[in-house]
């Protein structure tokens, strides 16, 4: 009998991979169910940029291998992004590594880094993501609490109090997934400087600081943060491009260079249309985001009003591709999900699958048409059936 491997054991099925299983046979039975759970953009992606995909695709050499590193106009327009957007600098050569989605560079930078007995620090709530990670390469998982009290922001104070010594990476992202939390740059300061003085690399996943974003954050803006510090970005959520599977890493060349060794032992550089259309992508200029946003603002008052008819809490400052909202009766997250799902035909995210300290809350995505989220407030304000 072949048994799985040990690492199998503490790592469950993703989340959303078991329940859109289930939600897509409750269509098959004639379930009319609205899906407000993940964040995969409904709108279309630049024009422009899919029309370099269509011309790439005859380009001699197109189908052959290509480069781990990517081509070289793509990091071009990856370190261009990083400077017309956050004003930072990067390295094209050494400090910018495209990836086939950040979700493959949290996997890539684990292995890079991470040895069996390690452990990782990972917030509570956050993508699961890191979780799982961190559990199929055996390292030791170490939850640090985010807390509406302390604006979903790490408590380092609270994390100097733990045994730090076998600590080799920390997880952050912001602006933040699921509470919508801007970066405090402030707050983030003070943990570059607990990252340093603890010798741990702390790593932020970057992928929504253009969607209904004042301010453009990177971490590479504070002081100190390229001697310790490794960040992820993805064109998935920005330009609508969830399937092309980019994203890259930006950090410090030894930091890079050691997740280039993984990389090249793991896979082989994307298909060339891809890189070319991505390429287009990164190039565009503010006026794609702000009209983007302007959709992503009308879609998020529904939802917010939404709120308001379950007696839901929301944050209106928040930021990103999601509404994080805090229940104010006694309902668990599980049992209000459950309810919108079986009773009301939508589908939302209970916040429990990103930690415990996401038990009072739901996440709605803002991937869903205007007249669909009408839809889902119609459902919502209509009683129940007795």
């Amino acid at each position: 009998m072949i048994s799985l491997s040990n690492r199998l054991q503490e790592t469950k099925e993703y989340y959303f991979s078991k329940k859109l299983r289930e939600v897509a046979q409750l269509k098959k039975e004639g379930k009319p169910i609205i899906n407000l759970g993940i964040g995969s953009p409904d709108l279309a992606p630049p024009e422009e940029v899919v029309e370099e995909l269509v011309k790439a695709t005859s380009q001699q050499g197109a189908y052959q291998y290509q480069a781990y590193k990517g081509l070289d106009e793509l990091r071009q327009a990856m370190s261009g992004f990083y400077k017309n957007h956050y004003d930072v600098n990067v390295n094209t050569e050494t400090q910018v590594l495209p990836l086939m989605g950040s979700k493959e560079g949290i996997a890539l930078i684990s292995m890079a880094f991470l040895n069996e007995g390690d452990q990782v620090l990972v917030p509570n709530p956050g993508y699961p993501t890191y979780q799982a990670a961190t559990k199929l390469l055996n390292a030791e998982l170490v939850s640090y609490n985010l807390t509406e009290d302390n604006s979903w922001h790490p408590d380092v104070e609270e994390l100097k109090q733990l045994d730090l010594s076998k600590v080799k990476l920390m997880w952050i992202n912001y602006p933040n997934m699921p509470t919508g939390q801007p970066a405090d740059q402030e707050k983030l300061q003070e943990l570059i400087g607990f990252a340093k003085a603890n010798d741990i690399l702390l790593v932020n996943d970057n992928p929504y600081s253009m969607v209904l974003t004042d301010e453009k954050f990177s971490i590479f803006q504070l002081e100190g943060a390229e001697e310790v510090c490794l960040e992820l970005n993805s064109l998935s959520k920005s330009f609508n491009l969830a399937g092309f599977r980019v994203g890259f890493l930006v950090g410090n060349a030894e930091f890079i260079s050691a997740v280039l060794k993984v990389k090249s032992n793991m896979d082989s550089g994307m298909f060339f249309p891809i890189q070319k259309a991505a390429t287009k992508a990164l190039q565009l200029d503010l006026a794609w985001f702000e009209a983007q946003n302007v959709i992503y603002k009308k879609r998020r008052a529904l939802i917010w009003e939404m709120c308001e008819a379950l007696d839901l809490k929301v944050n209106p400052s928040a930021v990103g591709l999601f509404v994080w909202a805090k229940i104010k009766s006694n309902q668990t997250a599980e049992d209000l999900a459950d309810e919108l799902l079986y009773d009301r035909n939508l589908f939302v995210t209970p916040g429990t699958v990103f930690g415990t300290n996401g038990s009072n809350y739901v996440r709605f995505s803002l991937c869903v048409s205007e007249d669909e989220l009408k839809t889902c407030k119609e459902r919502i304000l209509k009683p129940k059936a007795v």
